[in-house]
C-alpha cells in the first residue's frame, strides 16, 4: 500500500487524485463550448487579498487570479466529478490551502487570469477524504498476484500472515481504479492509471475496498500494483548511499541505493526468532533465546504483539518495527530488500529494507523473503499521502 499506504496512496495522494477529479470537471465546464479552450489554472490557493488570489500549481508555478462580480463560484466535495453535485459558495468561504480549478481570460497584462468560473475543494474536506482512504488502504489487502482472469475481472492474490499464507480473490468492477507504479519509483503520485492487462503474475499489489465475510473474497475499489526486485542476502559493503549485498539466490553481489523514500526497519531479535519458528512449522511458543533478557522494552512489545496477533497482518506489524539507518548496517548483516528493477545505467533503488533477519533466512531463505512481500513493500500499508 510514509508506507498504501507511511509511503498510499505522497502532494502524493493529492497530486494524483485531485488533478484527475478536476480533469473531469474541466471537461464538464467545456462541454458544449467551441474548440478554443479558455485559459485555466489548477492548484492550491496560497494567498487571498480581497478579490485577488495567488494560486500555486502542482508544478510550482504561481498565478494571480482576479474574481469578478460575474465569476461563477462553485464548491464540490472531493471524489465528486459531476458539476450537478456542486453548490454555489461565497468568496469569503475560500481559504488558503483550498484546491481550485479556475477558467477565464487573460487580463491586458497577459499574466493575470480574470476568472469566469472557479470550482473549489475545501482543504478540510480533502484532508478528511485522504484520512478516510488511508484507513481503507490500511484495512485493505495486499500480496503477490497469483493469477488473473480478465473474463470475470478477478485477480487471485497470495497474502501472508503469522499463521501462514492464504489466497484472496479480488473482484473488480467497472468503477475499480487500477494504478501502476512507475518502473523506478513507488511514489503513489507517480502511479498511473493502467488497464488490467498491465498487471502481471508475480506483481506486488495492494487494494482497498470491502472484504467478504469469509475472508476469501474482496471487492476492490482501487488497486495499485508494480513489478519489483526481491533480494535476500548479506551486506558486504556500505558506501555513501549504496549497499552491496551478496544475493543468496544468484550468488552474485548486487548494489542497491538508498533514497529519501526508502523504508528501513530492523527486527528485534525475539520477533525474528518467533517468525523463524513459524517458518519451520513450529508453534512459535518456544523458549526465549538465551540473550532475551537483553532485549529492550520495544522488543518485548513486538513479541507480545506477535503472540496476540496469531493469524494477523504481519505487514501492519512490520510498519511498527524500529527504524534503521545506513549507519546501523554492518558487513555481514543479513537483510531482505525489495527494490525497483533498476536500469543498465542506474542501480536498483531500495523500496524497503528489513534488517535483523538472520534467524528467518536460516529457517527458510525463500520463505522468509516471501513473508515481507505484500502491503509493507508498497509503502507500509498504504500509499503515502502528505
Amino acid at each position: 500500500m510514509n508506507s498504501v499506504y507511511s509511503q498510499l496512496p505522497g502532494t502524493k495522494a493529492r497530486a494524483v487524485l485531485l488533478p484527475l477529479i478536476f480533469a473531469v470537471l474541466a471537461a464538464s465546464l467545456s462541454a458544449g463550448r467551441q474548440a478554443t479552450q479558455a485559459p485555466r489554472v489548477l492548484g492550491t490557493v496560497q494567498a487571498i487579498n480581497g478579490k485577488s488570489l495567488t494560486v500555486l500549481s502542482d508544478s510550482g508555478t504561481a498565478s494571480t487570479i482576479t474574481i469578478e462580480d460575474a465569476t461563477k463560484l462553485l464548491q464540490i466535495e472531493p471524489g465528486k466529478t459531476d458539476l450537478k453535485e456542486a453548490a454555489p459558495f461565497s468568496l469569503t468561504d475560500l481559504q488558503p490551502g483550498d484546491r481550485v480549478l479556475v477558467r477565464g481570460v487573460l487580463a491586458d497584462d497577459g499574466k493575470t487570469l480574470r476568472a469566469a468560473s472557479l470550482v473549489a475543494m475545501k482543504k478540510a474536506a480533502i484532508s478528511e477524504k485522504q484520512n478516510k482512504e488511508r484507513g481503507e488502504w490500511q484495512r485493505g489487502v495486499g500480496g503477490l498476484v497469483k493469477s488473473i482472469d480478465p473474463g470475470v475481472q478477478t485477480i487471485v492474490l497470495a497474502t501472508n500472515g503469522l499463521s501462514g499464507n492464504k489466497e484472496v480473490a479480488l473482484h473488480l468492477s467497472k468503477d475499480t481504479v487500477l494504478r501502476r507504479y512507475a518502473p523506478d519509483s513507488t511514489r503513489f503520485d507517480a502511479a498511473k492509471v493502467a488497464p488490467l492487462s498491465a498487471v502481471q503474475v508475480g506483481d506486488q499489489l495492494r487494494a482497498r475496498g470491502s472484504r467478504h465475510a469469509d475472508g476469501a473474497g474482496f471487492e476492490a475499489a482501487e488497486i495499485v500494483s508494480g513489478t519489483f526486485r526481491n533480494i535476500a542476502g548479506t551486506v558486504t559493503d556500505v558506501r555513501g548511499n549504496t549497499i552491496v549485498i551478496q544475493d543468496l539466490a544468484s550468488k552474485f553481489p548486487v548494489t542497491v541505493k538508498i533514497s529519501a523514500e526508502s523504508q528501513m526497519r530492523k527486527l528485534p531479535l525475539q520477533f525474528a526468532e518467533r517468525l523463524a519458528a513459524r517458518l519451520k512449522g513450529q508453534s512459535g511458543e518456544t523458549s526465549a533465546p538465551q540473550n532475551a533478557g537483553q532485549s529492550q522494552p520495544s522488543d518485548q512489545t513486538a513479541v507480545g504483539a506477535s503472540n496476540r496477533a496469531g493469524g494477523g497482518d504481519l505487514q501492519q506489524m512490520l510498519t511498527r518495527m524500529p527504524a534503521a539507518t545506513l549507519a546501523d548496517l554492518q558487513k555481514g548483516d543479513a537483510v531482505m530488500v525489495v527494490a525497483t528493477q533498476g536500469t543498465e545505467k542506474d542501480s536498483p533503488t531500495v523500496v524497503t529494507l528489513l534488517a535483523g533477519v538472520e534467524p528467518i533466512l536460516r529457517a527458510s531463505p525463500k520463505g522468509g523473503q516471501d513473508m515481507i512481500l505484500s502491503p509493507w513493500t508498497l509503502g507500509g500499508g498504504e500509499p503515502s499521502a502528505n
